[in-house]
């Protein structure tokens, strides 16, 4: 049986997560993953070609070579067991999986903010202290996002939750009322 991506990469992720808990360093291979995820996002094909048949052993174990140094020990051999495996085109869904568990264990909530302008860095700040009472977690990493299609106010996403003001929605939700 084939196993998808996600499960795959909850597998993983949760392994090694366990196993970072137990040698507490889940926060250093944290800060590792983040730059093996900079490595895939620059070169998106990567996985690709570390798990594709027709290019040769050698040839992946150079470019693996290549990739796993500099890293810690249990980041070079969680690295290589994907390699192993043939796993490394999941590699992202792995990294996606860790750093949820850490952000949990951390009371983190990373989210998006949409608004029609531009936030200062105190009203993304402001938005950002709000969710985090609301959610009840410690700290809400918000990614900023434009979209004049809203008109005005603020759609925040975060923790499986959307808190829609937009004016847009508000608009909407007016015109829908008038028609009955």
């Amino acid at each position: 049986m084939k196993l998808d991506k996600f499960t795959i990469g909850k597998r993983y992720g949760k392994a090694l997560f366990e196993l970072t808990e137990e040698k507490g360093t889940s926060s250093s291979v944290y800060e590792e993953l983040l730059q093996v995820r900079e490595v895939f996002q620059g070169v998106p094909e990567l996985g690709a070609v570390l798990t594709d048949s027709r290019l040769s052993p050698d040839k992946k174990k150079g470019i693996f070579k290549e990739l796993s140094s500099g890293y810690s020990e249990i980041v070079q051999n969680f690295l290589g067991v994907t390699f192993d495996t043939g796993r490394m085109i999941d590699l992202p869904f792995i990294i996606d999986d860790f750093e949820e568990r850490y952000d949990e264990k951390m009371g983190i909530v990373r989210g998006t903010v949409t608004t029609a302008v531009p936030l200062t860095n105190e009203q993304k700040n402001q938005i950002a202290v709000g969710l985090a009472q609301r959610l009840a977690v410690k700290t809400v990493d918000l990614e900023e996002k434009v979209d004049k299609e809203i008109v005005g106010g603020v759609i925040v996403e975060a923790n499986h939750q959307i808190i829609d003001g937009s004016i847009k929605s508000q608009l909407t939700k007016l015109r829908n009322l008038l028609k009955q």
